[in-house]
């Protein structure tokens, strides 16, 4: 299996929806669905579940490359302008790659950045455990269902997470992050004080909605969120990453 590193996860897309407009489909039956008799258009695949009858969240997934979590682009919708407070306001004019990015360091995108990345990430999906494998740093995020947050955990790059189903919709709750990282590429800043809500829902057998709610009280005045969409990938696995390797920004000098 061949994939480019870069332009393969916006090329495909494209080509895989023209296919399947152009592709006759049979009628899917499926509870609550069925065909579109006035127009005869076909409904959704059904949303494919695991034994215990939760959606299944499984697989590899394509994701749309957020820089910027405030701005609209293809498969996501942005916050807009963010509420900051004068304290995040301030963090953010200072901000300057070119003087620092702990990315080009190599250090640990976060969880926020580590969503954010165009390389693709998997799930894994049992009744207890969801675990998310993102490409970019090769890094992983183990996550328990069904259990709350210890009493007192310790701060980390990609925080403190627990999720719960809310229908059929998993629910990711994160704390406790240890306020070295930033929101996104273009630095959007946050505090140790930052609460992370994820909504993850498998919508049909190809796509899940994604939205993600920011609270933290030291940089912004109010909550804001980001919506999504991933498309799963069934022709793509995982990749080696490595970051240090023609690391060019942080060798050139672009970045700090």
């Amino acid at each position: 299996m061949t994939r480019r590193r870069i332009s393969s996860p916006f090329v495909p897309v494209a080509l895989l929806a023209a296919m399947a407009i152009a592709a006759p489909r049979p009628v899917m039956a499926q509870a609550g669905g069925g065909s579109n008799t006035k127009f005869g258009t076909p409904a959704p695949a059904a949303v494919p579940r695991q034994p215990d009858g939760r959606p299944d969240l499984s697989g590899v997934w394509q994701r749309p490359y957020v820089p910027d979590m405030t701005r609209n682009a293809k498969d996501q919708v942005g916050a807009g302008a963010l509420p900051f407070t004068e304290e995040g306001a301030a963090i953010f004019k200072a901000y300057d790659p070119a003087k620092f990015d702990y990315t080009g360091r190599c250090l640990p995108q976060g969880l926020t950045r580590s969503m954010n990345s165009p390389f693709p990430m998997e799930i894994f999906q049992s009744p207890g455990k969801v675990a998310f494998l993102f490409e970019a740093w090769n890094v992983f995020h183990v996550v328990p269902i069904g259990r709350p947050h210890p009493k007192d955990p310790d701060e980390t790059w990609a925080g403190n997470s627990v999720a719960q189903w809310d229908g059929d919709t998993l629910v990711v709750d994160t704390i406790k992050f240890n306020a070295k990282t930033n929101m996104d590429t273009v630095g959007h800043p946050h505090s140790d004080q930052m609460h992370v809500v994820e909504r993850f829902t498998r919508t049909d057998a190809t796509h899940i909605s994604y939205e993600v709610t920011i609270e933290d009280p030291k940089i912004y005045t109010r909550p804001w969120k980001n919506t999504r969409v991933f498309t799963l990938r069934p022709d793509w696995e995982i990749m080696e990453y490595s970051c240090e390797e023609n690391n060019k920004d942080f060798n050139e000098g672009h970045i700090k």
